[in-house]
């Protein structure tokens, strides 16, 4: 992905309700997303944009599992589509429906943008793909068209992102330029980044296996999962992370990887020494409040 540049983004709102139906675009770019809660799904129907073709996400949760769920698809009859899914599949809560303002997509535009959404999507790992298994990129197109679409999928994601689900955003940035942050205690030797959107553990990461008495049972749930989604694997009598994962604090974190109450603001340490609370908070007065 490309160096981020300034933009301004236009969020219409038509029925006035910000948890409603968005409709969000880049003013310059070609792209329009159009935001439906599934609640609002019979009134997002009526919506013109759905005439078109295009890429659809469905986003949500499942009870078991350890990361939200993304669908991706794309197809020439939205409302068809948006009908079936909402009859077969359960754990979504969210579509976003990406079109072309200029009514330029192909059915080759769409397909090649599916297939490279899951492609991106399996590879950043930050949600659950329930595609299943990625089709071949059977479907050819020439150069100069890939290079068009790959800048129109850019688009897709910064607008995807903004309307809340960084579904292509890599979970953590240049380690070069981002201070990392250590928790080697208890037999753990763990690092990672504080993040936008909470805190991410990076892969190699070594976390205890046997809990202490103070972990508290939905600590304990979530290591469950972690390890039935491969997300972790025991070895050498340790739990190893296989990839990068992003908890929603720095002490949920630090919970999980130590099996234990914790306070992540005070556990997590810079190669210096220095508390996450410190570097970030910019003060070491006062204990720092547990997210």
């Amino acid at each position: 992905m490309s160096t981020a540049t300034a933009k301004t983004i236009q969020i219409y709102l038509p029925t006035g309700e910000p948890r409603g139906i968005r409709i969000a675009e880049i003013t310059t770019r070609i792209v329009q997303a159009v935001l439906i809660p599934r609640s609002d799904l019979t009134l997002g129907k009526l919506r013109p944009e759905l005439d078109l073709p295009g890429v659809y996400l469905l986003f949500g949760e499942g009870e078991d599992e350890a990361k939200p769920i993304v669908y991706i698809g794309q197809t020439e009859d939205a409302r068809k589509r948006l009908d079936s899914h909402n009859k077969t599949k359960t754990f979504w809560k969210t579509a976003i429906f990406c079109v072309s303002k200029t009514q330029n997509f192909t059915q080759a535009h769409i397909r090649y943008l599916e297939w490279h959404g899951m492609q991106q999507a399996k590879k950043i790992a930050r949600y659950t793909l329930d595609n299943g298994q990625i089709p071949d990129n059977s479907n050819y197109v020439p150069e100069p068209m890939e290079a068009e679409l790959l800048d129109v999928f850019e688009t897709i994601s910064t607008l995807v992102s903004t309307l809340g689900y960084p579904v292509f955003e890599p979970l953590a940035r240049n380690i070069n330029t981002v201070p990392r942050f250590f928790c080697r205690s208890r037999g753990c030797d763990a690092s990672g980044e504080l993040a936008e959107d909470g805190f991410v553990v990076r892969q190699g990461s070594k976390s205890r296996i046997e809990p202490t008495a103070s972990m508290p049972e939905s600590i304990g749930n979530q290591r469950k999962r972690l390890l039935e989604a491969g997300i972790v694997a025991e070895l050498d009598g340790v739990y190893v992370y296989q990839q990068d994962y992003l908890f929603p604090s720095p002490s949920n974190a630090a919970a999980t990887v130590l099996g234990a109450s914790a306070n992540g603001w005070n556990e997590w340490k810079d190669a210096s020494g220095r508390t996450l609370s410190e570097v970030h908070r910019e003060t070491d007065s006062e204990e720092a409040i547990d997210d």
